[in-house]
């Protein structure tokens, strides 16, 4: 699953999950369906505001390096502390989220890696296509939990993608009525576009496009739509 051959699936809302990809329009929280939508970042039209542009300046002085994704002990041991500081589900490893048990990967996958002096402080995963990455996983060690750094590797992804001549970085799924995913919209809400499934059509992100999106969803008489 590499080059344009990701690139066309997340162009269609498919995403990575281990080593296969799913799509979906609904998740289940707490007992409660919640309704999906994929988004998209045109990188193209991406201009950081003052949040972003303080982020940057606030964690310049740590180091950042890129390089292709290597499953290690350091890396897993930095993800089992930030895992144990959350308050929700999440995957039990990175071997668990990436490879399932597989043998070999079939994405091009790579890391960034932040370091404050030798110690890596944060790491975001992402797989690489043709024109596009697709974020995957973002970690942090908890202490520096304060500096947001799981929004500063989302705007390090981007300028990644920038540099690469990407088109698009894909951030995964937003949740209507779940406002815990909507930090995804932190990079630049006015070069996010969310996609209508039912057409395969990106449009500008706004919460009325969203919105729309789930009444079509609705009259079509979707048996799982709640919110």
């Amino acid at each position: 699953m590499k080059g344009n051959e990701l690139d066309i699936c997340l162009s269609r809302g498919y995403f990575r999950s281990r080593q296969d990809v799913f799509t979906r329009q609904y998740v289940f929280f707490e007992g409660t369906y919640y309704p999906a939508y994929w988004l998209r970042v045109d990188l193209a039209n991406v201009r950081f505001g003052l949040k972003q542009s303080r982020l940057l300046r606030v964690n310049k002085d740590f180091s950042v390096a890129v390089r292709p994704f290597a499953l290690n002990q350091e890396v897993e041991t930095l993800y089992s502390a930030y895992r144990n500081s959350l308050n929700f589900n999440s995957f039990e490893s990175i071997e668990a989220c990436l490879m399932g048990g597989a043998v070999q990967t079939l994405f091009d996958t790579y890391i960034i890696e932040i370091r404050d002096g030798y110690k890596l402080i944060a790491g975001g995963i992402f797989d690489t296509g043709e024109r596009s990455i697709a974020g995957i996983l973002n970690f942090y060690d908890p202490d520096y939990r304060k500096l947001s750094l799981g929004k500063y590797l989302m705007l390090l992804k981007i300028q990644y993608a920038q540099l690469h001549k990407k088109a698009h970085y894909y951030p995964g799924y937003l949740v209507g009525g779940y406002s815990k995913f909507d930090y995804k919209l932190f990079p630049c809400e006015a070069a996010t576009q969310v996609l209508d499934d039912s057409s395969n059509q990106w449009h500008p992100f706004s919460w009325e496009i969203v919105t729309s999106l789930f009444l079509d969803r609705l009259a079509k008489g979707s048996p799982l739509a709640v919110r």
